[in-house]
């Protein structure tokens, strides 16, 4: 593909991502499917788009800077803009000149002249004079903001929950790729015997601490390999994985999870219970619930029993005290996973985290009566907010006295993380900078009554 068409495609990837609200990882995925973009550009176009995306605010603060008066700039412009000043600051592969060319061929073509003459104009001043030190900006909050990317009202929220130097370091490792994580189908391969066969296929892997199913993936492609193309691994955050581990299901256990699309955490339960027993898994919309079908099916797992519903609903549908286990993996802001979808933290706003926790609390009001005196209930989210989490635990206990956090819970923990700075007496928030991995909240519930 010629570099002013994987530039155009890039450019409309960016715009849709911006005037639709759409996920960035879908949309790059859609687009490689395609076969629009070569191979060798594929991995160009992600850093690309998830870069400009992740850096958005920054770039924002450098376009102005240029700008003699503040006057409106339509949206495609000022996509190009971003995107070519990120290529020209933060990557190194392709030579400023030719990022400056590139971009003036694509406004010449969308626009007209005097939009190439502009844009030519902002970028031939980056390239002389470089981009605008942050260091003016005095209000701790705003210049945090700037320089990492996060809406203001995101960081101050931040600051108040857990303090300047946690939120710093929460900003700053958003801005960052991680790696690459994958979960092993141990009733068809071991863990040992998958990392084997990667590194003799020139992959740099390691064990995760998370889950013994989990590998993380230094180096490779996992997506191409027969390992993931038969089903013997499937992608899955590490922070996902946990939930999974700490449920303790057992084989020919009843299980329910509430909230379960896209089915990792569901298949994953169904592996530990060696596909024996019964998971009985719902999402609120039918296209979701097809998502948890496939990925059981990939993995050869037949014990998942799927079907739509609104988790509010299913105390109508289930006997009380019928499960021996319950995930509430709620619906949340997201705020935990910001990293891998970083236009959530744009299109989120503060009333967004206060209807979700009344949502996720009314989902565990109805949820509470099906588990069984004895039963275990984890409660998950992948956020990192107070709100979602420990608000919710602490109003959840307070109307529900035949429910206790469970004290074995942080005893089940995995070793290294017993001492984690996230653990309070109400559960276990994971910061994305603590272990590369997703921001995640995850605490379990026993039923005593």
């Amino acid at each position: 593909m010629k570099n002013y068409q994987l530039r155009s495609s890039i450019l409309d990837l960016l715009i849709r991502t911006e005037k639709d609200a759409g996920f960035s990882h879908l949309l790059i995925d859609n687009e490689i499917k395609s076969k629009r973009i070569e191979h060798k550009d594929e991995k160009l176009l992600t850093e690309i788009v998830y870069g400009t995306l992740q850096r958005k605010l920054t770039l924002d603060f450098y376009i102005d800077s240029f700008l003699s008066s503040k006057k409106k700039i339509d949206l495609w412009v000022r996509m190009l803009l971003r995107m070519s000043i990120y290529q020209m600051v933060y990557l190194d592969k392709v030579p400023d000149h030719a990022v400056i060319h590139e971009a003036v061929e694509i406004a010449k073509k969308r626009g007209h002249k005097g939009i190439a003459s502009f844009v030519n104009g902002i970028l031939r001043n980056v390239q002389r004079k470089g981009v605008p030190d942050t260091s003016s900006i005095k209000d701790n909050a705003k210049r945090l903001s700037i320089e990492t990317s996060h809406p203001e009202w995101l960081v101050k929220r931040w600051i108040s929950e857990y303090g300047y130097e946690t939120t710093k370091e929460m900003c700053e490792a958003n801005i960052t790729r991680k790696v690459q994580v994958v979960r092993v189908q141990p009733l068809k391969i071991s863990r040992e015997k998958a990392m084997e066969q990667l590194g003799e296929l020139g992959f740099k892997v390691k064990t995760s601490d998370f889950s013994d199913q989990g590998i993380i993936v230094e180096e490779g492609n996992i997506l191409t390999t027969d390992l993931f193309k038969k089903g013997m691994l499937t992608i899955q955050d590490q922070s996902s994985m946990l939930v999974g581990e700490m449920l303790e299901a057992e084989p020919n256990m009843k299980v329910l999870d509430a909230c379960s699309a896209p089915g990792g955490k569901a298949t994953h339960i169904a592996e530990k219970m060696e596909n024996k027993g019964v998971i009985h898994a719902y999402d609120l919309h039918k296209k979701k619930v097809n998502l948890i079908d496939k990925k059981a099916k990939e993995l050869g797992l037949t014990i998942i029993d799927t079907n739509p519903s609104d988790a509010r609903n299913l105390k109508d549908v289930h006997e009380v005290a019928s499960f021996d286990r319950i995930l509430v993996d709620a619906p949340c802001s997201g705020l935990g996973v910001i990293r891998g979808k970083p236009e959530i933290k744009y299109n989120k706003r503060e009333s967004d985290i206060e209807n979700l926790s009344k949502i996720q609390l009314e989902i565990l009001h109805s949820i509470a009566p099906l588990l069984r005196k004895g039963g275990l209930l984890i409660y998950s989210t992948c956020t990192v907010d107070v709100e979602e989490n420990e608000k919710v635990v602490q109003r959840f206990l307070e109307s529900h006295k035949d429910y206790e956090i469970d004290s074995s819970f942080f005893e089940n923990l995995p070793t290294s993380f017993r001492q984690a700075t996230g653990i309070t007496e109400l559960g276990f928030q994971i910061f994305p900078q603590d272990y590369q991995t997703d921001g995640f909240f995850l605490t379990r519930f026993k039923k005593i009554g």
